[in-house]
This record gives structure tokens, sequence and C-alpha cells, in this order.
């Protein structure tokens, strides 16, 4: 049996409080941020391409400065380039999780952390106010500063998401994790508010305002977080012991360590003693390499599952606001506000389906069914009329079945990959299986967004919303064996109690 400090949500401490809203609060402010760069797309479209704006404001802005300033000749080039810049983004931003990743699990997770957050807010600024203060328009600079941004932020949701693996423990974890992973979501609605309510000032101080939060919020974190119980000699969570329905479980959901080594550990009342202190240094756990780790049962299917899911997901968190805008005729900042509902929606599904995936102790039968709604989802807010509450209720239920098996893949399933018992008690893979995970999204989410504006340009929106019900029906495909073998084994265990009874 486990100690009592080892034991349930009950005896969580004010440290496990500090290192969820610590790390959920670095993941809100670094997508604050980058929610301001989709937030303003209509004003750097039309900066970008002042002849438009030059008939209106002959006397203010002589044709001279107007072609200097000018990087495109119409709107469409302008939209099709920040089409390329999501995609560019997305690119760095896949790669560096994949090294960011085994850099976690070998370094001092708060360094890495915060360099990212610290880091990425810098480029930021230099993107979106420096380069307006200075007037300097050029498309090799925006590419290459979005290109290293990206790099930047990949440090930051490996490291989280291990750390809070090292808190928090299998117990509880869907439900945990799900409402973590709001982060995102209340990142973006944040990000919204601030880009909307000085954008009437000019689309470099929502630039500004986000860039020196997040700088802000990368030092606090510097100071303030532990990155694991260790370091205040509590019990790891991943020293827990397993529920006994989930030991008797040999589907691929079984992260932690079995009772027996456990056992070996001797997690003593939530510290540990003065000879695990003095344990060799050649039985710490190693790290895993990269290779190892995507050979891991259900890395790979995840993966990819999440290459389709997070395509779709950033998608809405790209092109939301500017589809909104360009379809319907409203206000930008009337379509930032009004976008949020899509994150909200997220937020509420996430935390949902964690806690029906812990009650079920199965993650991907619950994912099915949600992505299955998804697509008949999408297919109504394709239709959806020019009213504004209609349409915040099609995306809010949108947001519920994307957003919510978009945040279990990306955290709580991520942190049961990285626990699993193939691992043997390695503690030094979340960040790697994390990086990885999100990583191959963010591969398929880059290649999309370029498509998205492509198939926009030339075909319209609705086309749009077909390729998006594609690549969720591609989410459930990859994940179909999973969905079988889990599902076959709830059928099992059904049998098994009525058969009791």
């Amino acid at each position: 049996m486990p100690s009592i400090c080892c034991g349930c949500q009950s005896q969580y401490t004010y440290h496990h409080l500090l290192a969820f809203l610590l790390t959920f609060c670095s993941y809100v402010l670094l997508h604050a941020s980058r929610k301001t760069f989709s937030n303003v797309k209509v004003s750097i479209s039309a900066q970008w391409t002042p002849s438009v704006q030059n008939e209106s404001l002959p006397a203010f802005s002589p044709s001279q400065t107007w072609e200097e300033n000018r990087l495109f000749a119409n709107e469409e080039e302008a939209t099709l380039f920040l089409g390329a810049l999501d995609t560019i983004f997305l690119f760095s931003y896949a790669i560096g999780l994949y090294i960011s990743g085994v850099i976690g699990d070998r370094m001092n997770l708060r360094y890495v952390l915060c360099f990212g957050l610290c880091g990425s807010a810098t480029v930021e600024f230099v993107f979106g106010t420096l380069t307006e203060w200075l007037h300097l328009y050029n498309v090799y600079l925006y590419c290459g500063l979005w290109v290293l941004n990206g790099l930047l932020q990949s440090a930051v949701w490996p490291c989280v998401v291990a750390v809070m693996g090292n808190w928090f423990g299998k117990s509880g974890r869907g439900f945990v994790f799900g409402l973590w992973s709001a982060c995102a979501s209340v990142g973006n609605i944040l990000g919204a508010f601030l880009a909307s309510s000085v954008l009437k000032y000019g689309y470099e101080y929502a630039f500004l305002v986000t860039s020196v939060v997040q700088f802000a919020g990368g030092v606090v974190v510097f100071f303030g977080l532990l990155t694991s119980p260790k370091e205040v000699g509590l019990c790891l969570e991943s020293e827990r012991a397993l529920g006994p329905e989930l030991e008797r479980d040999s589907g691929s959901q079984r992260p932690l360590m079995s009772d027996e080594e456990e056992d070996d550990e001797g997690c003593d009342g939530g510290y540990y003693s003065v000879e695990q202190q003095q344990a060799p240094q050649e039985e710490l756990p190693q790290p895993i390499n990269f290779f190892q780790a995507f050979l891991l049962p259900g890395v790979l299917p995840y993966s990819l599952a999440y290459a389709c899911l997070k395509l779709v997901n950033y998608s809405f968190f790209f092109w939301l606001p500017f589809y909104l805008s360009s379809n319907y005729g409203w206000k930008e900042a009337q379509a930032d506000r009004l976008s949020i509902w899509y994150d909200v929606g997220g937020i509420v599904g996430g935390t949902v389906q964690g806690l029906v995936s812990d009650f079920l102790g199965k993650r991907a039968p619950v994912l099915a069914v949600s992505l299955l709604l998804a697509m008949g989802a999408l297919v109504g807010y394709s239709h959806s009329p020019a009213d504004q509450v209609v349409n915040a209720a099609l995306l809010a239920t949108t947001g519920f079945f994307i957003g919510g098996p978009s945040n279990m893949i990306s955290s709580a399933i991520s942190a049961d990959l990285g626990r699993q018992d193939a691992l043997r008690g390695s503690q030094e893979a979340l960040a790697t299986i994390t990086g990885i995970v999100d990583g191959t999204g963010s591969i398929g989410a880059a290649g999309g967004q370029y498509l998205v504006s492509l198939i926009e340009s030339r075909l319209g929106w609705m086309y749009v919303f077909y390729f998006f019900i594609v690549m969720t029906g591609g989410s459930i495909l990859f994940i179909a064996p999973l969905i079988y073998k889990e599902t076959r084994s709830m059928w099992r265990d059904m049998r098994g109690i009525s058969q009791q009874l």
C-alpha cells in the first residue's frame, strides 16, 4: 500500500498548487502573445498593402512614402504571406520541439522554460513593435524573426508538461490535466482581449503589451517554480501506486511504475530517507534517447493523430478572426472577441472529457466519440448565419469537440505515454515524448496553414471546412487500433462485472 503522502488528490500540498499555477500562467502568457499575431492580421495586411489606403489619405501619405513602405501589391498577396508566416513559425516550432524535449530531460527544466519565455517575448517585441516604430518592412527580416520565435517558443510546452508530470500522478490525471490544459485557451482569450483593447492605437501596441507581460512572467517563473517534488523533499508523483483497476489493465494507458518498483524506491512519509539520498549515482534513471521514445507503444499513432487534429485546431487559432472579419464583414475588434467562444468550448471540452476518461480508465474511446461529433459540428458551423449569437454558440460547440481532444492528447495522454511501464522507471522521458507528440502535431499544423490560405484563395471558405472534416476523420483513423483495443478491454470489464452480479 502507498504511504499517506503518496495518496489521493486531497493530499496535494501548497507546492502542488504553486506548480500548477506557475506552469499554467507560463503557457497562458505564451499563447496570449502568440494569439496577438492572428488577431491583428487585418491591420498588418492593411499596413503591408498601403496602396489601398493611399487613395483615402492622399494629404498625409505621399505616394513616394507609400511605395517605399509597401510590401505587397494587393491584399491577396499579403494574405498568402501571412499564411506562409504561420507555416514558417509552425515548422520551426515543430523542429524545436523535437530538440527542446531532449534538452529538457537533460537540463534544469526551469532554466529551459524561462529562456524560452523571455527569448520569445524579445523576438515578438522586435517583430511587431520595433519594426513598425523604425518603419523596417522587409520580408526576409519577418521570416527570420518568426523562425527564431518558433524555436524559442518550442522550449516552453515540453517543460511545463514535464513539470506537471512530476507533480501530478495517474490518479485524476485526466481531470487535472484537462483543467490545466485550458491554459492555451485562456491565453487565447487573454490575448484577444489585450489585442482588441489597444488595437485602436496601432497593431504594434498589441505586440508591445503582450511581449512585456510575457517577459515579466518568465522572470517570475525563474524565481518561483519548483520543477519536482524532490526539490522540497516530497515524494515524486510518479512513485504513487496504481489503483487496483488500473493495475489489472493491460492496455496502453498504464503510465506509472508497478508496485514492486515503488516498494524498492521506498517513499517514506513523503520524504526521502538518508539511505535514498545517498543511493549510488548509477541507480538514477537515465534519459531515454529520441528514437527509443518514438518507438514506445502509443507514441507514433497519437503523434500522427495529433498532426491531423492540431492542423484543424490551429487553423481556427490562426484564421478565425480573419475569417469572421472577411466572411461576415464584422469589425476586427468584434471578430477578436467573438473568436473567444471557440476557446471557451475547448476549456470545457478538455476538462469534461478528461474527467470522463478518468472515470472509464481509457482515453481513446472518449477521443473517438468527441472527434465523430466534431465532424458534425464542423458541418454545422460552416453553414452558420450572419448572427453573432448563433455563431458564438456554434463556435463553442465546435471548440468543445475539437479543442477538448486536442488538449487531452497534448497534455494528459502525453503524460500517460511518458510514464508508461515500457520505460521501466525512467523519469527523464516525459519532456522528450511531449516534444515528439507536439512536434509531430506542429508539422501537420504547419503544412495546413499554407493549405488553408491556398484553398481559401482558390476555392473559398466552404472547401476549407471540407478539408477540416477530412483531417478530423484522419485523427480517428490513426488511433483506430487503440480505440479497438481499449473498447474491447472496456467490454470485457463490463461483462466481468455483470457476471459477478
